[in-house]
């Protein structure tokens, strides 16, 4: 059949990827075997846990018992893990939603051994059991980043990627196109536009990708060899359309998507609402309060804490060198800067400068080599080179940990922006709901090598997208843009 759903699923045309099979076979079986792991160290490492369960029931440890720990459980983990999508393909290379349905699926692997242990009253060390449980979800945990870290390589180099026909109007399908193209970490490859409308006055428009139109859908993806129709903006309006195409692709293995004009909104916002038929596209408002905020809050008051103390050493190594270099400048360096709310404070940096920096800056402002409200260059002739060498390390701004200290600032934010600059209006002001960070989005971006619009359009993400794993998976990043000195000058 070669319209609508097939009579019989063997013969089922499948499209999918050798990359996402071979991908899932790899998970499979590092989770098999990272479970297994998991009850080896504890039985090699924790000979008690084996030792007690021998005493408690007077036999030797009998043969089922290794069979349960090396084979029934870790088999019973991938079918968790499959239960909860963990080997979809449409998650696949996605951190965040691999990591929750891990998640997910240990929560539901300590429900079924706990009622399994109780039901059948096995004689077992409920500490060993958790160690292993607890083990291999990190295992897991770990085993799966890896892996994900091999696929991104690939996909920077334009393999394992899914191929992408955009359908739509020409301004629909090149903004869809500028969005999924900016991280290739994503692994969405468009390969062609096609027309709805507009085609003939898109002729001589060049488009990073090739043009059709007024073609068999179908058999354009079949020719282009894409796996994927994504119907983009207005395109995807016209019900009946979308729903006759939806039938033409049943039985083809070919996926369909609809790219609504929604762009920069997170996951955790949207929910679809099916309501007699109709979906309809629900957008939670930003969750800028509650306990993951406060949780928020005592993490970065922690930290600042910790940090100040354990690197006080080091501040003190870092004042003398600015000291011996221009003794006639003072250390610190504070700079009126906008906070939350619109508040001004003074923030904290080491002093990078010469002591005249702020009288030289006029005879610069032809050589800014950036654009909106920032102000950078390379080979600023203000920097010493002692700054030269804070700013390549990123330590120059660790005394900002004093600004977290005292709430005027926080670990993971948009970064605060000069007050003179606080007459700005429109979008940019948004950031002003939050407190500004040592680091943010952009600065695991890019830093100082992204534009403006891009710095803003990645903190107004950060604004309405927050999330407390956004916030740690931020800190992580940061860790390899700093040892890396990508952007810092």
């Amino acid at each position: 059949m070669t319209n609508g759903v097939p009579r019989s699923a063997f013969f089922r045309s499948d499209r999918t990827s050798t990359w996402a099979w071979w991908y899932s076979a790899s998970l499979v079986a590092l989770d098999f075997l990272s479970v297994a792991l998991a009850s080896f160290v504890v039985i090699s490492w924790f000979p008690k846990a084996v030792a007690g369960f021998v005493e408690r029931s007077g036999q030797p440890v009998p043969l089922w018992f290794y069979i349960v720990a090396y084979a029934i459980l870790p088999f019973g983990w991938v079918l968790v893990l499959w239960g909860h999508g963990a080997y979809d393909r449409r998650y696949l290379g996605v951190g965040s939603d691999e990591s929750k349905r891990v998640l997910r699926a240990f929560w539901t692997a300590v429900a079924v051994v706990s009622f399994t242990v109780m039901s059948t009253k096995t004689d077992a060390s409920r500490m060993s059991v958790g160690a292993v449980l607890i083990l291999a979800l990190l295992l897991l945990l770990i085993s799966r980043g890896l892996v994900r870290r091999v696929l991104y390589t690939l996909r920077k180099r334009g393999r394992c990627v899914q191929r992408m026909l955009l359908v739509g109007a020409l301004p629909e399908t090149l903004e869809v196109h500028t969005v999924v193209t900016r991280n290739p970490e994503a692994g969405l490859s468009p390969v062609g536009l096609y027309l709805t409308e507009g085609y003939g006055a898109a002729r001589g428009v060049e488009t990073p990708v090739p043009v059709y139109a007024n073609r068999d859908l179908v058999e354009l993806v079949r020719e282009l060899g894409a796996d994927t129709i994504a119907v983009c903006g207005s395109a995807g309006s016209d019900s009946a359309d979308l729903r006759r195409l939806a039938w033409q692709l049943e039985g083809t293995g070919i996926d369909l998507v609809v790219a609504p004009q929604l762009t920069d909104i997170a996951g955790p916002r949207v929910h679809i609402r099916p309501v007699e038929g109709l979906p309809l596209l629900h957008v939670e408002e930003p969750t800028l309060s509650g306990v993951g905020w406060v949780a928020k809050n005592l993490m970065d008051r922690i930290a600042a804490f910790l940090g100040l103390l354990i690197l006080s050493p080091l501040f003190g190594f870092i004042a003398l060198c600015i000291k011996i270099k221009e003794p006639s400048g003072p250390v610190f360096f504070r700079q009126r800067r906008l906070g939350h709310q619109s508040r001004m404070f003074g923030m904290w940096k080491f002093r990078t400068m010469y002591v005249d920096a702020e009288n030289r800056l006029a005879t610069l402002v032809d050589q800014n080599e950036t654009d909106g409200l920032l102000f950078k260059i390379k080979d600023d002739p203000r920097v010493t080179p002692v700054g030269r060498w804070l700013r390549k390390t990123s330590m120059d701004e660790l005394p900002q940990l004093i600004n977290i200290l005292v709430g005027e600032m926080s670990l993971v934010g948009p970064r605060p922006l000069p007050a003179e600059d606080g007459d700005f209006l429109g979008d940019v002001r948004r950031r002003l709901l939050v407190r500004p960070g040592l680091t943010g989005l952009w600065q695991v971006s890019g830093r100082s090598d992204m534009s403006w619009d891009d710095a803003v359009r990645l903190d107004l993400y950060y604004v309405d997208n927050w999330s407390l794993l956004l916030d740690l998976r931020t800190l992580w990043r940061t860790i390899g843009v700093v040892l890396a000195r990508r952007g810092a000058y």
